[in-house]
């Protein structure tokens, strides 16, 4: 889905040149550090997260809030990832589940605006992720089917910095296997969130997202396909080729 040679000229660049340095914010156990890791090659990433991860797929981890990194340290990188945790963001927090939620004293933060004002503060290229329904930017949209893996799981990229072109989404194959409404499916597609019901269980879930360093069902859930952000880092260096070559 990106230029091929692009990619491969910015790949033999970045060779030649300071390792390419990444934060990951609000990185879980790192499925878009993974990405990232395989799309630059020639790379330095941190992570960082509120909660201490353990799996943690990078380089670097920090224990800590991710605004406030990025506010102090975010001017010392050369491609920012942020994730927001969805749970204040998409539409369990809204409409009649706002409500209900809050009926029971349950809040949760809504971190995008913030994260993105820091973000541009900093002026580096960046990438936001999050659910449908959220308020980030919807500059890409990706899928599981996409990449052939066996989640579908839509999520929308917002691009700071840098455009790219939104690939073809391709018609899905069927549905998403377990119960919905009372009604039992079968399908191609495992349901990478939730327990029970027909929900994925965590071989499944490691093996449709393309994820093998982690036995943690919360935070496997919680993690974005390595191929989300493959994809991405690619069309960054493909975007980014004639200022690499430059540079070099």
């Amino acid at each position: 889905m990106t230029q091929p040679t692009t990619v491969g000229r910015a790949l033999a660049l970045l060779s030649r040149i300071e390792p390419l340095r990444v934060l990951d914010v609000y990185s879980c156990i790192g499925g878009g550090t993974e990405g990232y890791r395989r799309a630059f090659r020639n790379c330095h990433i941190t992570g960082v997260d509120i909660q201490a991860q353990p799996d943690y797929r990078g380089d670097a981890f920090h224990q800590g809030d991710a605004i406030e990194f990025i506010r102090e340290h975010g001017h010392e990188f050369d491609f920012i990832h942020a994730s927001p945790p969805c749970q204040g963001e998409g539409a369990p927090t809204k409409g009649t589940n706002a409500a209900r939620n809050a009926a029971i004293g349950r809040t949760y933060p809504r971190l995008i605006v913030p994260t993105r004002a820091a973000l541009e503060a900093i002026g580096r290229p960046y990438v936001i992720e999050n659910v449908p329904g959220s308020e980030v930017r919807k500059d890409i949209r990706l899928c599981g089917e996409q990449f052939g893996l066996a989640v579908l799981m839509h999520r929308y990229f917002e691009l700071g910095g840098w455009t790219t072109v939104q690939p073809a989404h391709p018609r899905h194959r069927g549905y998403v296997r377990g119960w919905r409404h009372g009604e039992y499916r079968d399908g191609p597609y495992v349901a990478a969130y939730g327990a029970g019901g027909g929900k994925a269980t965590v071989a499944e879930i490691r093996a449709a997202k393309g994820i093998d360093w982690s036995t943690d069902h919360l935070r496997l859930r919680e993690a974005l396909p390595p191929a989300y952000t493959e994809w991405i880092g690619r069309a960054f260096l493909a975007a980014h080729a004639p200022a690499l070559e430059v540079a070099a």
